[in-house]
């Protein structure tokens, strides 16, 4: 009987069995759970970073089990769009500002109420502890989905395309594009403007073409968004601090196995705290980066701005919020 060595095999069996070993290897490969994490913000602000940072952590600390892919610049819709999907499971993460959850959880505008938070360290703090766990409770249970954490935004400020805002006066009749929820709209008729609720991703363009005459964001968000490209003046207003949250689709997240999960909280955890530095650190130097690039800095009446304010907000919404929840969360240590 004639004996064949291997390396004498036919060559169409060789590739038979290389084929059979590819499979085999890309389904041991292949994650067990994909995650889909959306954001309306750029691909360069410091929270879409923060998606790209955690998912490199969590497959390597799950080996590769679990996948998320990063979907920044309102590529899967707007921040109701990609709400709604969260919570109807066709997507599994977003990051999105506290207030936009107000349909479930009416309370929760609070956290993106004016002049409320002392600094960010106030808010990382407050808005990592017992409070945030109080929401996760409600959300969980009104919408099925579920709150990872708490993520410092910045500070807000007002830009506007060609006219300089120094006191409350100069705000009358401003079309100044707001978030679209109640919270903001209330703050920005406090100062006589016209808010004009309008998503993320359409306002670049509104502020070129002159649809709105301005807008107002974060420092690092207005990098990210390229609006100082449209914008003459960057008015310090600094009236809301936001924290953004991020949350994920209760069922697809009990779908984790456990020890998986606790992978995926210790590096988003890890990512938070990264993008919490990165965005007090641009607040700090990308004043002097747009005094540079031709934007003119304005220091406003802020005790003004402030003044008008908590004259109408809080009391307007003190029934929606609970009364006393404003000044307790003031008041956080």
């Amino acid at each position: 009987m004639q004996v064949h060595s291997p390396s004498a095999a036919r060559p169409w069996v060789r590739s038979l069995l290389s084929a059979a070993a590819l499979v085999v290897f890309g389904a041991s490969a292949q994650a067990q759970t994909i995650l889909r994490w959306g954001d309306v913000v750029g691909g360069s602000h410091p929270q879409v970073q923060m998606i790209d940072r955690v998912a490199a952590d969590v497959k390597a600390r799950t080996a590769g089990r679990v996948e998320i892919q990063s979907f920044a610049n309102g590529q899967l819709g707007s921040s109701r769009d990609m709400i709604e999907a969260v919570a109807n499971g066709s997507q599994q993460l977003v990051t999105e500002g506290g207030a936009n959850f107000g349909a479930w959880i009416p309370s929760i505008s609070v956290i993106e109420a004016p002049y409320i938070w002392r600094d960010p360290q106030h808010l990382i703090k407050a808005m990592n502890g017992p409070l945030l766990a109080s929401y996760n409770e409600q959300l969980v249970k009104a919408r099925g989905m579920r709150i990872l954490g708490a993520v410092y935004y910045g500070t807000r400020h007002v830009s506007t395309t060609s006219k300089p805002i120094k006191t409350i006066a100069d705000m009358q009749g401003f079309k100044l594009r707001v978030p679209e929820n109640d919270v903001f709209r209330a703050m920005a008729e406090s100062w006589g403007a016209k808010p004009t609720p309008m998503n993320f991703n359409e306002l670049y363009l509104a502020l070129k073409q002159g649809v709105v005459d301005g807008q107002e964001n974060p420092l690092p968000t207005i990098k990210a968004g390229k609006f100082a490209e449209v914008q003459k003046y960057i008015v310090l207003t600094g009236h809301i601090m936001t924290p953004r949250l991020v949350v994920v689709n209760d069922a697809a997240w009990q779908k984790i196995a456990p020890a998986d999960r606790k992978a995926v909280e210790e590096a988003l955890k890890a990512g938070m705290n990264w993008a919490d530095e990165q965005i007090q650190a641009q607040e700090k130097s990308l004043l002097d980066e747009f005094k540079a690039a031709g934007v003119t800095i304005i220091q406003p009446d802020v005790d003004a701005f402030r003044k008008a304010t908590l004259a109408i907000v809080p009391p307007k919404f003190e029934a929606k919020w609970g009364k006393g929840t404003y000044e307790s969360i003031a008041n956080l240590k």
